[in-house]
């Protein structure tokens, strides 16, 4: 395990995440400095490894994994593992909570509801005549 892991995190996403920053994608042009956030959270789900260990953690029932079982579904070492864990961290996508030995992941929705609400299109209800 990483010293990063050793931290617990918070339930809130990191400060300057995606999460509350930015308008409907679909609806509002992004200026340049409400593209930042997005992009760095988008960037992190940019690796197939990430994409799986986030789609583990946030389907997984409880609600929540143990390292050790997000390890040995990759044939990658812990240490790299544990980075990409990190990088998901920083991005604001999942927390961790460490109980002696192991680290458990749990999904940070907020983040991902926030991520879903920049990329849905409004629908315009049809005014009737």
């Amino acid at each position: 395990m990483s010293n990063q892991e050793s931290a617990v995190d918070e339930a809130a996403p990191i400060s300057g995440t995606v999460a509350g920053c930015c308008p409907g994608l679909l609806t509002t042009p992004l200026g340049e400095e409400e593209a930042v956030e997005p992009a760095r959270v988008f960037k992190a789900l940019g690796d197939p490894v990430r994409l799986r260990l986030l789609s583990m953690i946030a389907s997984r029932a409880g609600g929540e994994v143990c390292v050790c079982d997000l390890t040995s579904a990759f044939e990658l070492s812990q240490p790299t593992i544990s980075h990409h864990l990190k990088l998901l961290r920083e991005a604001g996508l999942i927390a961790a909570e460490r109980r002696g030995t192991w680290v458990y992941y749990r999904l940070l929705p907020e983040t991902t509801d926030h991520l879903a609400q920049i990329l849905t299109r409004r629908t315009v209800t049809a005014a009737k005549a």
